[in-house]
């Protein structure tokens, strides 16, 4: 991807049209244009205003390399615009019941499902099936902002991956890390239990056939500083 593939891609990921981004940055609209078409390019205070406004550095702006920066500053929808959307994603990938489409690897061997909306950029990377650890990263501004690991198991045939599925698209906002507290569907009663807040939590889910344990999850996670 090129300098002005890249300008494109930040400018729509920001929610910004051509002429709110040359109105920003004092330019005008065929400015922005042609540097998104390839026919011209950003001096270089307007490189570091772009920097500057996308929460880049230069270096990715110029030849894609992406430093790890953390973002630590809470947008300006607040944590609730962040938790929203984190329950759509997690409503629209694995617990999509297969309607979710994986994306490449981002580790070998990894399954890997996104999300994104706007700013708003989420990766569910995990391994196994039986038995599975991964972890949920939600990024805004492309910069990591919300974490979660988790580890389960199955432990008994009588396990249903579509009853957990359900659990999980039950997540809701007050709870946005798995399920709800409990939920009951005839012989499957699913558990989960947190201790903390969003910022930095702890849980386990269970889910029960009857009266025997037949799966559980361990999990924890916050706000990366």
């Amino acid at each position: 991807m090129d300098l002005g593939k890249r300008i494109n891609e930040l400018r729509s990921n920001a929610g910004l049209t051509q002429e709110q981004l040359a109105e920003k940055l004092e330019i005008s609209r065929q400015a922005v244009t042609k540097w998104e078409n390839g026919d011209s390019i950003p001096d270089v205070e307007k490189l570091v205003e772009l920097s500057s406004l996308f929460g880049v550095s230069i270096d990715y702006l110029v030849k894609g390399r992406r430093q790890c920066t953390i973002n630590e500053s809470v947008p300006a929808d607040g944590t609730e615009g962040v938790i929203s959307f984190l329950c759509r994603a997690k409503k629209n990938t694995y617990a999509a019941n297969g309607n979710s489409e994986d994306v490449e690897s981002s580790r070998q061997c990894s399954r890997d499902l996104f999300y994104g909306d706007g700013k708003y950029e989420y990766l569910d990377s995990y391994f196994g099936g039986e038995r599975f650890i991964g972890e949920e990263v939600l990024y805004v501004n492309k910069a990591p902002f919300w974490a979660m690991n988790y580890s389960g198991r199955v432990l008994d045939r009588n396990f249903s991956g579509d009853f957990l599925k359900e659990c999980l698209t039950a997540v809701k906002s007050d709870k946005p890390y798995r399920g709800p507290e409990i939920l009951q569907n005839g012989n499957f009663t699913y558990h989960c239990n947190v201790k903390g807040e969003f910022d930095w939590f702890q849980g386990e889910e269970q889910i029960f056939f009857q009266n025997m344990k037949v799966y559980e999850c361990l999990f924890h996670g916050g706000i990366i500083k």
